[in-house]
């Protein structure tokens, strides 16, 4: 069997009670971070289920044959941060475990989807497509976010901006700087320095942040430890300008 855990998003409490139990019942724990970091050490994680964790690469979960192979003879558990069905890949590798005749169990976590949109007071059925912004290398630089976040804003839709974790977790400064760039390359009109966006940081964890304003304001403030995330509202309620005033100090003059 092939139970799929998440975590949450912080640390060894964020994992339900219904995980908790399946992970202690599990033969042997598998664990993947390259989708998303969590705030404290897997020895804490191990420490909290009574069980040794081994940390597999982004190579060998998207190969999967261990993985797999382990499934036929134990029952065996997959950790991950947040959700464990928000990667394409553990759904693939789910998938190919069916078709083998491995019996599969999903335990939800809570996801960064639905956490930012909590925070900062928004509602998240007016979020459109999550959108993933990497880090430039040499002569890579994509614009693909930057048309997502378009497509979205075009029907009122905030952007939930996922920030890169390799190979050291970006912050949003680095990722409002990127932002920019993608403007000046561009030239839409989508991004300037008076665009509101808003910053989560560190969700779940007791010094959880959320900060809303002005680029020009928040690219040089400090936000602490990651990891970052980024909303770009789209047309806000009444009640969605209000909480970012009310939670995330975003200026008054937002409120319609």
């Amino acid at each position: 069997m092939l139970s799929f855990i998440g975590l949450g998003l912080w640390d060894e409490n964020d994992i339900t009670l219904k995980g908790l139990e399946e992970a202690r019942k599990c033969d042997k724990l598998f664990a993947e971070f390259y989708t998303s970091k969590m705030g404290v050490s897997i020895k804490k994680i191990e420490e909290k289920i009574g069980k040794k964790i081994t940390i597999l690469s982004r190579e060998e979960v998207e190969d999967g044959s261990m993985l797999l192979k382990e499934a036929e003879k134990h029952h065996i558990a997959l950790l991950t941060a947040g959700d464990p069905m928000a990667a394409t890949t553990h759904v693939e590798l789910r998938i190919r475990a069916i078709e083998r005749g491995i019996k599969t169990r999903i335990i939800h976590g809570v996801s960064i989807v639905s956490a930012a949109a909590s925070l900062l007071g928004l509602q998240i059925y007016k979020f459109g497509r999550v959108v993933s912004i990497a880090r430039p290398y040499k002569d890579y630089f994509p614009l693909s976010p930057y048309e997502a976040i378009k497509e979205n804003a075009k029907m009122g839709l905030h952007s939930l901006l996922l920030l890169d974790t390799t190979p050291a977790p970006m912050t949003a400064n680095e990722a409002m700087e990127i932002l920019l760039e993608m403007e000046r390359r561009t030239g839409d009109g989508l991004i300037s320095d008076d665009r509101l966006i808003a910053v989560v940081a560190r969700v779940s964890s007791e010094d959880a942040l959320a900060r809303a304003g002005y680029i020009k304001d928040l690219i040089r403030k400090n936000f602490g430890g990651t990891p970052h995330s980024i909303i770009i509202p789209g047309n806000l309620h009444v009640v969605e300008a209000k909480a970012l005033v009310k939670i995330a100090n975003a200026p008054e003059e937002i409120i319609p």
